[in-house]
């Protein structure tokens, strides 16, 4: 008997596209028109952009394109096959190691984006005899890893060290990893790295930290969460890096001791069936990994214009998380008035991103203004004063 396929099952997802609109919950692509930096075109509208994760400017850096270029003349353009059949180029292999000096870790191993960096990683080392311990504000890509592993799945009460340690010391599994984000991605603030590492130790655990916002941001040399709180390779097993943010290129990394790199590259998934990422972009990340750890200004002038943004929001009464970092949210809670907050903002000229559930928990929604070492003084002061004018008019309407 043949089964025809289901004439309404997409009229039933068109309704369920469209409560999503009622819910103000719907997300829209836009086009950009320009590199990547505060001054852009999207949309074919010339905008001062608050929203995205190049908080070291390197992603439009002459230095690095230049040795993308020359990189694409010498190595073309694919990576050509996976790392394990004919993909890994020599400045692959370079990077690798430039960033495991960098870590202060034996090994590296490069994956083609964070999410299979952390997909690959947690499969490779946990089965449903072993029980995954995150954080419940963790990024996507890490709770999917968790859940998709097979093993025990449990999430603690966000960077609360006690209700961690309390699942830790009931769980009988084989072997017990922790998960969190090193610097949370939507609220900015930052794990308590040193009480988790201790609470992971005392039960036998491992640590397993995703860095994607820490590195090049915090630490004296950009090291991220792990330099700012002097933790090495015996605290923190596991060290998740992207290369698209700070670092202003593209893909990750994992880094840990030879034991778990050898493991991923026989084990991990995302490592071995996929195509390795082009070398030129690994030509271009070795130049922005120099530039991140010699040119400490950038990261100096991002935490003065932190300082800025957070004075002057404080001033108008916006309600901020407790973050130091350059992620930088007003909560508003509300799905439709953050929509509207952002279309006001961007009708002067701004480029702030609202975010919304379920990215963020139902009656959190906000805007999430992010910074740059790219931005200057002025920039931030436009922002604050198109802030200033879009809640006088909501009073003003209210």
């Amino acid at each position: 008997m043949t089964h025809q396929p289901d004439a309404g099952g997409f009229d039933k997802l068109a309704a369920e596209l469209t409560e999503r609109r009622q819910q103000h919950l719907y997300r829209k692509r836009r086009q950009l028109q320009s590199p990547q930096q505060p001054h852009l075109r999207c949309d074919g509208r010339d905008l001062l952009a608050f929203c995205s994760n190049d908080y070291l400017g390197l992603a439009n850096h002459p230095q690095v394109i230049t040795s993308f270029q020359q990189a694409a003349n010498q190595y073309g353009v694919g990576g050509g096959a996976s790392h394990l059949v004919i993909g890994h180029s020599r400045v692959h292999h370079q990077l690798e190691d430039a960033l495991a000096e960098f870590t202060g870790r034996e090994r590296v191993l490069l994956f083609s984006s964070g999410y299979m960096a952390n997909l690959g990683t947690i499969n490779a080392l946990l089965d449903k005899h072993d029980a995954v311990f995150e954080d419940r504000l963790n990024h996507a890509s890490l709770i999917d890893a968790g859940l998709l592993s097979g093993a025990r799945f449990q999430r603690y009460l966000h960077n609360s060290v006690d209700a961690l340690e309390n699942k830790l010391q009931r769980s009988t599994a084989r072997r017990k990893l922790v998960v969190c984000d090193g610097v949370f991605s939507m609220d900015g603030d930052i794990a308590p790295l040193p009480e988790i590492t201790r609470a992971a130790a005392d039960q036998g655990a491992w640590v397993m930290v995703d860095d994607a916002h820490g590195f090049g941001c915090l630490g004296e040399n950009g090291g991220g969460c792990t330099e700012h709180f002097s933790l090495n390779t015996d605290r923190v097993q596991v060290l998740v890096g992207t290369l698209g943010k700070a670092f202003g290129t593209s893909g990750a990394f994992v880094a840990g001791d030879e034991v778990l790199i050898e493991t991923l590259i026989q084990h991990a998934r995302t490592y071995i069936y996929t195509t390795a990422m082009p070398p030129a972009v690994a030509a271009a990340t070795l130049i922005s990994l120099k530039l991140l750890q010699a040119e400490a200004w950038r990261r100096d002038k991002l935490q003065a214009l932190i300082a800025r943004f957070r004075a002057g929001a404080n001033q108008l009464g916006l309600q901020l998380m407790d973050t130091s970092t350059p992620i930088q949210p007003i909560l508003i809670g509300d799905e439709a008035r953050a929509l509207e907050l952002s279309a006001q903002l961007e009708e002067r000229g701004l480029l702030v991103t609202a975010i919304r559930p379920p990215t963020v928990p139902r009656g959190t929604a906000r805007l999430r203004v992010t910074l740059s070492a790219s931005h200057d003084e002025k920039d931030v002061d436009r922002l604050l004063d198109g802030l200033a004018e879009c809640c006088s008019d909501e009073s003003s309407n209210g």
